[in-house]
């Protein structure tokens, strides 16, 4: 679903006044300024306000805020569970039953203006594919752009994202490369990292170079994006029915850090058998 002007709902908390606009000016009081009433597109407040009113009618409809995000909006009702995640003006929700999905779609329309757009295929770069089987979320679309931006399109691929037993280290005697180029490169990689945990490791291991990258740190990041290359499809794919129990793995090196000494943890998480970060 999509909030049609969701700024403009939002109730501000402070005085804010405005010059009269071009072509509306009032020509018997052409100094006077206008007070707003809600918020427009470009002040401040404005996301800050429609937040809070959209929090506001959330908690009202019997909704409580996630512990953890509070952008995430849960109602439950004995064995109905309603969920509903908020990006801005984005929403995705997900229930047991269509049933609630479209109450809660109604719900929403009879409060705000409201685009609703079916069953969820791409959201914020994911693109999820859903079957009788279960749910796959991939960014293979955002993979081969960013292939294609760097060059990367037509490179030989690599079987794994770093070498084995990387000795990978400030590099103070190394040729200087151009950081905002270096960062670009790091900043791309990390967006993928939301459904490829494969590449987390290597990525936040050349982003601890972004400061002043040399030869040697571009060549471990070229090196990701060629294990990319042969793994754009790889995604998250979640069974239907499967297990929702929680569990946890963490780990450690011990003094793995090539310029400090410092040890570098590590952890991950499952949702039944499927890895979630």
């Amino acid at each position: 679903m999509d909030v049609k002007t969701a700024f403009l709902n939002g109730i501000l908390r402070e005085e804010v006044y405005v010059s009269q606009p071009d072509r509306f000016v009032d020509q018997d009081n052409p100094i006077y300024v206008y007070k707003l009433k809600k918020a427009l597109y470009g002040l401040k407040q404005a996301p800050c306000a429609w937040y809070d009113m959209l929090s506001s009618f959330s908690i009202s409809q019997n909704f409580s805020k996630g512990l953890v995000d509070p952008t995430l909006f849960i109602r439950r009702n004995g064995n109905d569970l309603l969920l509903v995640q908020i990006y801005v003006d984005d929403i995705i929700f997900a229930a047991y039953t269509s049933e609630l999905c479209d109450l809660f779609a109604n719900l929403m329309c009879s409060k705000f203006k409201m685009s609703v757009m079916g069953k969820i295929s791409f959201f914020l770069g994911l693109q999820i594919s859903q079957s009788p089987r279960g749910i796959f979320i991939n960014q293979s679309k955002y993979a081969l752009e960013s292939l294609k931006n760097y060059g990367f399109e037509s490179c030989d691929p690599v079987d794994t994202p770093m070498v084995e037993k990387s000795k990978l280290d400030e590099d103070k005697e190394g040729k200087a490369v151009d950081p905002s180029h270096y960062r670009g490169m790091i900043g791309t990689l990390l967006y993928l990292t939301a459904n490829r945990p494969d590449l987390q490791f290597a990525i936040c291991m050349c982003a601890r170079y972004h400061a002043r990258p040399t030869e040697k740190h571009v060549h471990a990041v070229k090196r990701i994006f060629r294990y990319l290359r042969g793994t754009v499809h790889r995604g998250l794919w979640y069974l239907k029915d499967s297990s929702v129990a929680l569990t946890a793995f963490a780990d450690a090196d011990h003094a793995g850090c090539q310029d400090t000494r410092r040890s570098t943890s590590g952890g991950v998480q499952f949702l039944g058998e499927r890895l979630i970060s």
